[in-house]
């Protein structure tokens, strides 16, 4: 096997680390997936239990995806670095140690997208951070940082477009539910 895969399959499986099901077992003692939302995100986690290992969640969430992607683009092309970036997103939302399931991939992509192109992700977090100040929804919030991301993108190397719009394709096809309650007007109320 090649180096470049050896490094696609090792972003897989350090994506796949469940920090929000590993903080959640360590700190209450409970499977986070059956609580709250049922999901092994920040979001959740914060609400489940408390707001630092909710944050405590983002950044090791985040970090999985740019340390891996860092390295990729350090050693190699952006071509490399954005499968690298890629596979530790899929790792995130079908995670090998939680029988092909996951998270939404919103933290471990904004890691990616730190690595990839940091003014485009300023540009979607400055989103989020407007849109959650205003509903206090994290994932209406997440959808709408994910098109001023994929606007900030454009013009970059095709490499970056690609996996800009790759990424938000996984984030959306994720929050299907969510856009659902959002359309009813039932969506959760999040605290990060």
């Amino acid at each position: 096997m090649n180096l470049n895969l050896c490094l696609i399959f090792a972003a897989y499986f350090l994506g796949s680390i469940p920090f929000g099901w590993l903080v959640a077992r360590g700190i209450k003692g409970v499977d986070i997936r059956t609580l709250g939302s049922g999901n092994i995100g920040a979001s959740n986690v914060s609400r489940v239990c408390g707001r630092f290992w909710g944050r405590t969640t983002l950044v090791l969430d985040a970090a999985k995806g740019a340390g891996p992607t860092g390295f990729a683009l350090w050693a190699s092309q952006p071509e490399l670095a954005a499968a690298v970036g890629l596979a530790a997103v899929l790792g995130h939302c079908w995670s090998v140690f939680l029988g092909f399931k996951g998270g939404k991939g919103v933290a471990t992509s904004a890691g990616v997208m730190a690595v990839m192109v940091p003014w485009a992700l300023l540009l979607a977090l400055c989103a989020w951070l407007g849109v959650y100040r205003l509903r206090r929804q994290t994932s209406l919030a997440a959808l709408v940082a994910c098109g001023v991301l994929v606007g900030g993108t454009l013009g970059c190397k095709p490499a970056q477009t690609a996996l800009c719009v790759a990424l938000v394709a996984i984030i959306v096809w994720r929050h299907r539910e969510n856009i659902v309650r959002l359309r009813r007007g039932e969506e959760h109320l999040s605290e990060l």
